[in-house]
């Protein structure tokens, strides 16, 4: 039987952290700032943890 292939996007994506979590980047922080206010540019340079329904979808695309 052959061996599963890590999904190289998520890979890129996608950290675990020390408990076992996946955290993600926020969307909305690449272009078109200059419209958006401080507060909300600042927010979204914070990475945040993956929701519980696309961890086990996205654990089988990383190979966990």
């Amino acid at each position: 039987m052959a061996k599963n292939k890590t999904h190289k996007g998520a890979k890129k994506r996608i950290k675990l952290t020390g408990t076992g979590k996946l955290m993600r980047r926020r969307a909305m922080g690449s272009h078109l700032l200059t419209k958006k206010s401080a507060n909300k540019k600042r927010k979204l340079r914070k990475s945040t943890v993956l929701d519980t329904k696309d961890t086990s979808r996205l654990r089988g695309l990383l190979g966990l």
